[in-house]
C-alpha cells in the first residue's frame, strides 16, 4: 500500500481524466435518468492521485467486482450496468474532484460512489445531491455528514464507532496519559474528539492534541514543533491522526526517544510502511480500520478484478455500496436517482426482511414479492435514519517488524 508523494499534487488535475468501462453488449441508447428503462450508470469518485491514493486500489476493485458479478447475473431490470471511473484526489487538490464531479453529471450518472475523504465530499456532496443524484461513500467517516442529506449515504461507520474503539484500545492497553498528534481537518477533528472523550469518560487524560492544538496538514514545517509540544507532555501513548504526513512524524519521534510501540493508528494511515521505515520501527504499534476483516473468498474475488492489490481497506465497503444501489433500482424498478434513494434503506434491511448474501439471491426475493436484508460483505447493519450503518465492525491491527500491519480481531459497534 504505496501512498503518492507531493509530486503527484502538481499534476493532480490531470487525474481527473475520466474512464468510461462498459460491459459488452451493453446498451448504447439513452442513458438518461428516466426510469427502468435506462441501464444504471455508477460513476466513481475515489482517489487516484493525493494523500489517499494508497485506498483507491481497493476501493476501486470493489467496485469493479459488484459491477461484474451485477452484469453476469444479468444486470439491473435487464440492462448491464456501466461504470464511469474518476479521480476524486484530496483536500488538497479541491477542484479535482470538483471538475470531476462536473464530468460525472454530465455522463448522467444516477449513483456517484465516493469520495473516501470527509473533506472532498463537503466540498462537493451539494452538488451531487442537488442534481438528485445518489452519493454512497465507502470510506467517509466525519460526524458531519451523519443525516446530511437524503440523497447521502455511507456505507463506512461514522467516527462515533472508530473513536469509541479507538479510544477503547489505547485505554485498555493501560495508557493514562495520551496525546493526539492530528491535523486540522474535519476528518482528524471528528475522530480526535470522539476518542478523547472515550479516553476521559474511562478516566484517562488527553495531554496533547486537545481542541486548538492540531497541525495545518498543508505546511509540513509545524511537524517538528508539534511532535516537540507532545513529547513536552510526557505521553505513556500517541495516537497519529494524519495521512502523508504520518512519513515524517513517525521518524521525528523515533529520533527523539519515544518508544514507537506505543503509536496508534487510524483508517487515514493505517498502511504498510515496510518501504518507508526501518525495520522494526512500529513494531508493536496498532491501528484500528471500520469494517470486518475480508474473507478469503471475497480477497479472492478481488484479485481477480486487480491481481495487484496488496491491501483492501474500503474494498467491501466499496462493493456493497454499488450492490445495495442496484438492489434498490430493482426493487424500485427504475434507475434513476430518486428511486435508488426511496429503496436503499428497505433492501439493506432498515425494515427487516428475508436475509439474502448475494444480488442474485436478493433479486430473486425481490422478484418473488419478497422484503429483503443484504447481508453486507463490510459487516455493516442496515442504515439508521441519518444514512448511516446503523452498526458495524472495527477491525483491531497491529505491525510486525518488517512495519506491515496485520488483523488482530475485529470490535462490534453501534449507533444509537
Amino acid at each position: 500500500m504505496k501512498r503518492s508523494t507531493n509530486v503527484l499534487r502538481a499534476s493532480a488535475l490531470v487525474g481527473a481524466v475520466v474512464l468510461v468501462l462498459t460491459a459488452c453488449g451493453g446498451d448504447d441508447g439513452d442513458a438518461g435518468s428516466d426510469g427502468g428503462g435506462s441501464p444504471l450508470i455508477v460513476g466513481s469518485l475515489l482517489p487516484q492521485t493525493g494523500s489517499l491514493a494508497f485506498l483507491g486500489p481497493p476501493e476501486i476493485a470493489g467496485v469493479n467486482l459488484a459491477v461484474n458479478e451485477i452484469n453476469e447475473s444479468g444486470g439491473v431490470l435487464g440492462e448491464d450496468v456501466k461504470i464511469v471511473h474518476a479521480d476524486s484526489s484530496d483536500a488538497d487538490n479541491a477542484e479535482v474532484a470538483t471538475q470531476s464531479v462536473t464530468d460525472l453529471i454530465s455522463q448522467d450518472v444516477q449513483l456517484i460512489i465516493g469520495a473516501a475523504s470527509s473533506s472532498v465530499t463537503l466540498n462537493v456532496v451539494d452538488d451531487i445531491t442537488g442534481a438528485e443524484i445518489v452519493q454512497i461513500s465507502p470510506a467517509n467517516t466525519s460526524t458531519k455528514l451523519s443525516g446530511y442529506s437524503d440523497y447521502y449515504f455511507r456505507t463506512a461507520p461514522s467516527d462515533l464507532v472508530q473513536g469509541s474503539a479507538l479510544g477503547n484500545l489505547v485505554i485498555n492497553d493501560g495508557h493514562a496519559n495520551v496525546a493526539f498528534l492530528v491535523f486540522n481537518d474535519d476528518y482528524g477533528i471528528t475522530l480526535r474528539d470522539v476518542a478523547k472523550e472515550t479516553i476521559e469518560a474511562a478516566g484517562g487524560t488527553v495531554v496533547y492534541g486537545n481542541p486548538g492544538e492540531e497541525f495545518d496538514p498543508a505546511s509540513d514545517d509545524v511537524i517538528p514543533s508539534a511532535v516537540t509540544a507532545a513529547l513536552a507532555t510526557n505521553p505513556d501513548a500517541i495516537v497519529l491522526i494524519a495521512f502523508d504526513q504520518t512519513k515524517l512524524i513517525v521518524p521525528a519521534l523515533a529520533s527523539a526517544g519515544f518508544d514507537t510501540s506505543k503509536l496508534y493508528f487510524v483508517d487515514g494511515n493505517l498502511a504498510d510502511y515496510s518501504a518507508d521505515f526501518e525495520p522494526g520501527t512500529l513494531e508493536g504499534a496498532q491501528g484500528t480500520l471500520p469494517g470486518a476483516f475480508p474473507s478469503d473468498d471475497f480477497q479472492a474475488r478481488l484479485l481477480e478484478v486487480d491481481d495487484g492489490l496488496t491491501d483492501f481497506s474500503y474494498a467491501a465497503e466499496s462493493y456493497d455500496a454499488v450492490i445495495l444501489a442496484a438492489l434498490a433500482a430493482v426493487k424500485g424498478e427504475g434507475t434513476d436517482g430518486p428511486t435508488i434513494q426511496a429503496n436503499l434503506a428497505s433492501v439493506s434491511g432498515a425494515d427487516g426482511g428475508t436475509e439474502c448474501t448475494t444480488f442474485t439471491e436478493c433479486v430473486d426475493l425481490i422478484d418473488g414479492g419478497e422484503d429483503i436484508a443484504y447481508q453486507a460483505v463490510s459487516g455493516a447493519g442496515p442504515f439508521n435514519a441519518d444514512n448511516d450503518p446503523s452498526s458495524a465492525f472495527v477491525g483491531i491491527y497491529t505491525f510486525d517488524a518488517e512495519n506491515k500491519y496485520t488483523w488482530v480481531k475485529a470490535e462490534f459497534g453501534e449507533v444509537g
